[in-house]
């Protein structure tokens, strides 16, 4: 990233240039800034110092602020901001903290591990307060690198299977079986799932392992189409449906991410004549066209909005070192029937 320069053309030192001159990163650079060298190692230390002296450096407005004990900033990572889903996430965030007298800087990740790590070592650099992240799998590092600044996070959406973290989410395993075995009793006999990897997002663990309990109550199983990399191949998706639907057994395609559901809808088209009696289709969120798609799609419905205003307030409750807030929460989810379902 080139440097800028002042009014009068003389080159202006950045953070970056301090971490090249002294063989490290910006973010330890931001580091020694802000007071936080207990884990730094002295030779580290004196080769920023001496970088920093050499050139006269000094911290943009905002680099300064960092150190200060707050900035009243908090980063928020989104798997995939382009939905519904995460913008009702964004703004039941936004609704707690504006009160409060705080921002947010929002990355969306893309579920991508590198995009993830790359966008909280940046946030960290500027100094926010905490994190909300929807992580990807890497739950571990990202744990570990919010941590070790000394700066709290709250998963949403997921949650890490130990009781030191902080999460909050929805009752995903209770609302799959739910929803399915009253698919059961509607009439589908036979099951397929379309799925991404559930890897150790405990989103999907929950929604595959309600799905497959509830048809298991009743002596029944299922297919299943791996979504690879966390991506929907149209072309192949069709040619399975229509490998494993005769036209004939009244099936069930269970679709638990919500980001794949509208690939699949579409995927589905060639069936939408035998919706609902003899094709069910069963998804999750999506509800800004779900209801008006034609044939309208039955889904389940998490909370989105008040996922987020829960996740604010678990983090700011840390922030401020209350602990008045109960750091793992689970929400209710519904479900809105439409014409892809008897």
């Amino acid at each position: 990233m080139a440097s800028s320069k002042t009014a009068a053309g003389k080159k202006r030192i950045t953070i970056n240039d301090i971490a090249q001159m002294a063989g490290t990163s910006k973010t330890t650079v931001s580091f020694y800034l802000n007071g936080k060298t207990d884990r730094m190692s002295e030779e580290t230390q004196k080769r920023i110092r001496l970088a920093i002296d050499e050139t006269g450096y000094q911290p943009s407005p905002l680099a300064r602020g960092m150190n200060a004990k707050q900035s009243n900033l908090i980063g928020v990572i989104i798997g995939d901001i382009t939905n519904t889903f995460s913008n009702l996430i964004v703004k039941g965030i936004e609704s707690v903290i504006d009160d409060e007298g705080y921002r947010m800087l929002v990355c969306s990740s893309n579920f991508d591990k590198k995009n993830e790590l790359a966008y909280i070592d940046r946030l960290l650099a500027i100094g926010v307060d905490g994190f909300i992240v929807q992580p990807t799998a890497q739950f571990r590092e990202v744990s570990k690198s919010i941590l070790d600044a000394g700066k709290q996070l709250v998963f949403i959406d997921s949650k890490l299977y130990d009781h030191a973290s902080s999460w909050v989410k929805t009752d995903n395993y209770e609302s799959s079986y739910q929803a399915v075995d009253q698919c059961i009793h509607k009439g589908y006999e036979r099951f397929i799932v379309v799925t991404a990897e559930p890897g150790l997002i405990s989103s999907r663990i929950e929604r595959f392992s309600g799905f497959v309990d509830a048809l298991e109550a009743h002596g029944l199983g299922f297919s299943q189409f791996i979504l690879e990399n966390d991506r929907v191949d149209p072309e192949a998706l069709k040619a399975y449906l229509a490998e494993h639907i005769d036209g004939e057994t009244p099936t069930l395609v269970f679709a638990p991410n919500c980001w794949a559901l509208p690939d699949i809808y579409r995927a589905c088209k060639d069936f939408y004549p035998l919706m609902p009696d003899r094709v069910g289709l069963l998804g999750f969120d999506n509800t800004e066209w779900a209801e008006v798609a034609s044939p309208s799609v039955s889904v389940v419905v998490q909370p989105a909005h008040e996922e987020g205003e829960v996740a604010a307030k678990v983090l700011l409750d840390q922030i401020r070192q209350k602990g008045e807030v109960d750091p793992h929460q689970v929400l209710d989810c519904s479900v809105l029937w439409g014409a892809t379902t008897l």
